[in-house]
């Protein structure tokens, strides 16, 4: 997988790269009016989100996703509303350049189109910008999108291991705080897929990834390393290594990893915040 997004674990360099990198994707978090009862999260609702975003648009760009929006309700033919599906996501990705709506809609024309292919690429954009986000109730809905699509992505093609391994992440990534227990069953349905091979790349990727979040790191510094002689450009695998090495206490293998990415950033700004995480560590 390329250009995947950076995971935020211990915030500071990474939360900066996935902003230099990516842009925000989703809403800041605002101050609430008044806040919830404890222990409750209020759900979150993409069709009040797009309002937001809406609002913010020029006049005639309203008029434009309004005329959209009305064809999809107004139409009765399946590829008539996938056209129009495709069309908004195509809007919010480029000329609004807002994530949340562009998602939402990928993901409604992958569901009416129904081929593997398009529940796939739907699937794993929510599964890729789901890594990092802090907001419960946008992470819920993001993992439930994703995990919906790799669904029925599967039952298009039951053999295929990186579907399986993409739901497995779902759970991986999409798991509350106070649940760990998400995190090791997807860790389990990604080991399934590793038991029958154990050459997958992206299954060794995402069981590394998911060991370090669920504080396994010898284990997972030890199949990530396997993925970095093998996808040695791989800017995620050398920052969860860093991370990895840092949480176990090995300070000089994740100086080590640290220097190794800051060799792979270009942007000035990226690379000054790694260099004062090295500094830190020394």
């Amino acid at each position: 997988m390329k250009k995947q997004q950076i995971i935020v674990i211990s915030g500071g360099v990474f939360l900066l790269l996935m902003i230099y990198f990516f842009g925000q994707t989703v809403p800041a978090k605002k101050p609430a009016a008044a806040a919830p009862a404890a222990g409750t999260t209020q759900p979150f609702d993409i069709q009040l989100a797009i309002q937001g975003a809406t609002a913010k648009l020029t006049e005639s760009q309203q008029t434009y996703v309004s005329g959209l929006t009305q064809s999809v309700v107004r139409g009765d033919v399946k590829e008539q509303q996938i056209k129009a599906f495709r069309q908004l996501a195509s809007f919010w990705s480029d000329s609004a350049r807002a994530f949340l709506p562009f998602a939402y809609y990928s993901a409604e024309a992958a569901k009416l189109e129904n081929s593997e292919k398009s529940l796939t690429f739907a699937a794993q954009l929510f599964l890729d910008n789901l890594r990092g986000i802090e907001q419960p109730e946008v992470k819920t809905w993001l993992a439930g999108q994703s995990k919906e699509l790799f669904e029925r992505a599967i039952v298009l093609n039951p053999d295929s291991d990186s579907l399986k391994v993409g739901l497995g992440s779902t759970f991986i990534f999409g798991a509350p705080a106070d649940n760990p227990q998400a995190v090791m069953q997807g860790i389990q349905q990604i080991l399934e897929v590793n038991r029958r091979d154990s050459t997958n790349i992206y299954a060794q990727k995402m069981l590394g990834i998911g060991g370090i979040i669920s504080g396994q790191y010898d284990k997972a510094v030890e199949r990530l390393e396997k993925v970095a002689r093998q996808e040695p450009e791989d800017l995620e695998v050398m920052l969860m290594l860093a991370e990895g090495y840092e949480r176990s206490g090995q300070k000089v293998k994740a100086i080590e990893w640290y220097e190794h990415a800051a060799e792979h950033v270009a942007n000035p700004a990226l690379k000054e915040e790694l260099n004062k995480r090295i500094q830190q560590l020394k």
